[in-house]
């Protein structure tokens, strides 16, 4: 019987609805005739919690991490009635033991992160292995291990050889008889691997998928399935440009071409290994397990020139080296990368000239700590003069024969007029062609390269639906928690009768949000960050429901003080960014919580603070959230002290005799990483120990709501319990939350009539009678709002269409390549989740009135 090897990444085994579909597949493997052999990451996130308790161990603050480790595990169990005691108990206090040797001496060697991070997948495998049986299945559960070792990696330094391990990709006979033994499923981890003494080793980056491939080649394998939360791969990654078309076939050089330059689905290290012995990799969705996904082989070359994908890769690194002394002259280069050599950086991209050349270094293979980048230009200052570029990110145009279409990409060049692209990149397999730009840029270039660039509209043999049609709309009949402007249609339509647009808010969908903040047990107060609405009836009910109001300027102070005049002035917290003096003065003379967010203000204002107590807000160090734009940590953003400046801020606070008694952290906006407020708060917790009077640590915003259809809403719930360990080890310490979009978003709709419909080209405009004036995030951030048509809810949306409204710039677009009905003048357009940052960050530009607000 043929072996077929499956493998499940992390939020593919995070639930008990997503293993049940792993029993259901591996049940219709089983029913085709073949054996199925299971692969599994850890469950989602925990490596990262592995990490942390890494770091955390080395400060002796390893408990909260590992309980909440443990808590993840448990209540998964708990879905799975399989017994989480039994299973895993060893697993927890081998970690503990571990973390506990750590404390002691302060740091952890390669060979001790790699038996810590071995045990996530170790731990979600027995968890698996118990439910399947439970099923039904009959299941042999085999550590990776005992089959997979590692090969002797002679260039490779003692680090890389534990946490980047390499494997032998043959066919093994002897291990295929083994299996063909038994019956039933194999179900083994991804990940990990042994050296030839037994230690565990890690395979790096991308290990699931490379561990998965490794499996498929030495089972000589029928197939290799890459079981996701995606269908395949696409034209351009769906989160930036929904319109993406879902890529039907594959050529492994095409594939390797767009893992490598940017799609997370699939880790570009497991092609090679399955291209050689030509076994196919089929890409899947968990979501959708009926749905044909990708296939990735080997096709013939049809000659045709096409582009297939437009991808980014963030985190890209430019290193510059300027000489004359290279000018016609022997062996520079070779001094150059062998400084390179001597820092175990791996070189991606190359460009040269008389006296500069600039290479890039990818994130992904390299560790680009700021330590091992200053080594690499001290030891580069003696050749050259070199210099850093960063961050950047590679833009890359994938496809076939892409030099012969040179003279065809004329007009999407110009997309870059604007920016400074700092190399340019020509494959010499002809398979791209990848500009190096400024980090913030890269989501819009790829949108607009997309729109450019990307044929057939049309699916065919290669181009399949786009993500949209895939999901079947933003308003699916039958789709589960439907909003709320479904079921309030008629009062929607009769609102823009007399109205040429308008945003209407639900204050129920407020209060609803407002419930579930305040049932967290963890979080002790919440401020609403009221720059998302200011709208005063939103304020007030916000008010009413108990939480408090955080503002960053001194207007929206005195707006909260004339709507709510009886207000507890420590009921607003104030949150300024490179104010002036006065407002300072004015919010503590008003008696309210002030934020300080750098040195400055303690620096030359001393006096204001004499005997005053304030919060401080804390650079992370790395921003996160929907777009680079709303980052607001890391050194690229203006916000917060940086962690290396906390002795220096505690002196001047001491010498101006204020008291710290708050630390606020926020890393950005619309963030649905369940474990980043835990984080957050660790960090926090040790800051805390510089400070003495600490009492509350402010975890910031940045609740994200679900924006696209592939999109899960935030489980508070399961926030509150990654939390609960954080308020456990810190009993004395308040914990606040200060959402803004969380609250608001969701409730908030932009009503527009269709003005004019337009075809150019293959592109099909539907103007609408209001554009950036009132809705500005599409053209700032490249933002993503469903939009559909209100006055033809319920047919089918068959026009792939462009929103755009009246204003003068191109960038006056709402949405693009949105699906809608077919549309008509007159109808009524419904943009959703307006409520946050729309009419707040409305204009008058070209005179032109913004959406009025109603609320109903």
């Amino acid at each position: 019987m043929p072996w077929v090897v499956m493998k499940f990444g992390g939020t593919s085994v995070s639930s008990a609805a997503k293993w049940s579909t792993i029993a259901e597949v591996a049940s219709w493997r089983v029913d085709e005739g073949v054996k199925p052999l299971i692969v599994c990451s850890a469950l989602s996130g925990v490596s990262d919690q592995l990490e942390n308790l890494l770091q955390a161990a080395t400060w002796g603050k390893h408990e909260p991490v590992i309980q909440g480790i443990r808590d993840q595990h448990e209540s998964l169990a708990n879905e799975l009635a399989v017994p989480f005691t039994d299973l895993l108990e060893d697993h927890l206090g081998g970690l503990d033991r571990l973390a506990n040797g750590i404390s002691l001496v302060g740091e952890y060697s390669p060979r001790l992160q790699a038996r810590v991070l071995a045990t996530g997948e170790l731990m979600a495998t027995l968890l698996g292995a118990a439910y399947l049986e439970a099923q039904g299945l009959q299941v042999s559960w085999v550590d990776a291990r005992a089959v997979l070792t590692s090969t002797n990696q002679r260039d490779a330094s003692p680090r890389a050889r534990v946490l980047s391990a390499q494997c032998t990709s043959e066919p093994d006979p002897e291990l295929r008889a083994h299996f063909d033994q038994g019956d039933g499923v194999i179900l083994t981890q991804g990940f990990i691997a042994s050296d030839s003494n037994g230690e565990t080793v890690l395979l790096g980056r991308g290990g699931s998928d490379t561990s998965a491939a490794y499996f498929a080649v030495r089972l000589e394998a029928q197939r290799l399935e890459i079981w996701t939360d995606v269908p395949g791969m696409f034209t351009a990654d769906p989160r930036i440009v929904p319109s993406a078309r879902l890529l039907k076939t594959l050529d492994y050089a095409e594939a390797q071409e767009i893992a490598t330059t940017g799609s997370a689905i699939l880790h570009a290290r497991c092609i090679p290994t399955v291209r050689h012995h030509l076994i196919p990799i089929h890409i899947r969705s968990t979501l959708h397990p009926q749905q044909e996904g990708t296939v990735i082989c080997a096709l013939p070359d049809e000659g045709r020139p096409t582009v297939k994908a437009i991808s980014a890769k963030c985190e890209t690194v430019l290193v510059s080296m300027e000489t004359l002394g290279m000018w016609q002259q022997v062996g520079f280069l070779a001094q150059a990368f062998q400084c390179f050599v001597k820092h175990g950086l791996s070189i991606d991209m190359v460009a040269t000239s008389e006296t500069t050349v600039t290479v890039s270094l990818d994130a992904d293979a390299n560790s680009l700590d700021d330590a091992r980048l200053s080594g690499l230009l001290e030891d580069l200052g003696d050749i050259c003069k070199a210099e850093v570029i960063a961050p950047c990110a590679a833009v890359s145009l994938v496809g076939r024969h892409i030099r012969a279409i040179l003279h065809q990409l004329g007009p999407a060049l110009e997309v870059f007029q604007e920016q400074q692209v700092h190399l340019v990149s020509q494959a010499a397999s002809d398979l791209n062609i990848t500009f190096v730009v400024e980090e913030a840029s890269a989501n819009r270039l790829v949108e607009r390269l997309h729109a450019l660039v990307v044929r057939p509209r049309a699916p065919s043999e290669a181009f399949g639906p786009t993500w949209e049609q895939l999901h079947g709309g933003p308003t699916a009949p039958g789709t589960v928690d439907l909003p709320w402007w479904r079921g309030k249609r008629d009062a929607l339509l009769a609102i823009l009768e007399n109205r040429p647009s308008a945003f209407v808010y639900d204050l129920a969908t407020v209060e609803a949000a407002i419930e579930q903040l305040q049932a967290m047990q963890a979080v002790d107060r919440v401020f609403y960050a009221m720059k998302a609405n200011a709208n005063a009836r939103i304020v007030e009910c916000i008010h009413r429901g108990g939480i408090g109001l955080e503002c960053v300027s001194r207007a929206e102070v005195e707006h909260v003080l004339s709507l709510c005049p009886k207000i507890d002035r420590r009921d607003i917290l104030f949150t300024p960014n490179f104010a002036p003096r006065e407002e300072y003065a004015f919010a503590l003379d008003l008696g309210v919580w002030i934020t300080l967010d750098n040195l400055h203000p303690l620096l030359h204002w001393p006096e204001l603070f004499r005997d005053r107590t304030i919060l401080a807000r804390i650079d992370p160090g790395h921003g996160r959230g929907h777009h680079e734009k709303v980052h607001t940590a890391g050194s690229q953003s203006k916000f917060g002290v940086p962690l290396a400046e906390l002795e220096e801020l505690r002196r001047l606070a001491d010498a101006a005799g204020a008291r710290i008694v708050g630390l606020h952290a926020h890393s950005g906006s619309g963030i649905l990483s369940l474990g980043h407020w835990h984080n957050t708060g660790a960090l926090l917790s040790h800051v805390a120990e510089w400070f003495p009077d600490v009492a509350a640590l402010n975890l910031g915003g940045g609740l994200g709501v679900p924006e696209r259809p592939d999109q899960s809403a935030l489980d508070l719930q399961a926030i509150d319990e990654s939390l609960a360990p954080l308020k456990a080890a810190n009993p004395t310490l308040d914990l606040w939350l200060e959402p803004g979009r969380f609250l608001v978003a969701q409730c908030g709709v932009l009503l527009t009539k269709v003005t004019q419909v337009k075809g150019k080209g293959d592109v099909r405009y539907v103007g609408v009678n209001t554009g950036m004036n009132s809705l500005i995030r599409p053209a700032l951030y490249g933002a993503y709002h469903r939009i559909v048509n209100l006055s033809r809810l319920d047919e089918a949306a068959t026009d792939v269409v462009s929103v755009v409204g009246p204003i003068c710039e191109t960038g006056d677009r709402l949405g693009v390549d949105h699906l809608l009905p077919p549309t008509e003048e007159g109808d009524v357009l419904l943009i959703a989740d307006t409520g946050a940052y729309g009419r707040t960050m409305s204009s008058h530009y070209n005179l032109r009135e913004p959406a009025e607000e109603v609320v109903i």
